[in-house]
């Protein structure tokens, strides 16, 4: 009896444990590229998971979070105008009785900086909020750390 007992208790606190995992539906990547001497291009890559996708930079107050960067200040490099996207799609949502843009599958982001050092690393954090067709998942914040050589 004490066997089973112990068996069962094994066999619920897996099942409970598999059901408590945070759903992680987006992973980054983070690449940069010289253009020249003295310029270069961060990519912030997303990949989302089928199903799942997360908001353009541009979306106006009332609605999902937008997509945000952030780079930390650095003597190192400037940043050379805004971070940049691709077109995004978009369409009328009906629960925040707006039209929203957003990316699914893959999203490339830009950042183009000055350098001022011919190596540096380019640090920063992504703000940004990952939903499907039946929910949202609370806005998470990702800090990166790119080297550009």
């Amino acid at each position: 009896m004490k066997k089973i007992s112990l068996i069962l208790s094994f066999v619920l606190f897996t099942v409970m444990g598999a059901s408590a995992q945070i759903e992680r539906p987006v992973t980054w990547s983070y690449a940069a590229k010289k253009i020249s001497k003295t310029e270069a291009v961060v990519y912030i890559k997303a990949t989302m998971e089928s199903g799942w996708h997360i908001y353009s930079q541009t979306l106006k107050p009332g609605g999902p979070q937008p997509t945000k960067f952030s780079f930390a200040p650095s003597k190192d490099y400037t940043l050379v105008g805004k971070t940049t996207e691709p077109k995004a799609t978009t369409y009328f949502d009906e629960n925040f009785k707006m039209n929203v843009s957003y990316f699914g599958n893959q999203v490339v982001f830009q950042q183009k900086i000055k350098l001022n050092k011919a190596t540096v690393i380019v640090k920063g954090k992504v703000e940004f909020m990952v939903c499907n067709d039946e929910k949202c998942l609370p806005p998470e914040e990702i800090s990166f750390s790119v080297s550009v050589k």
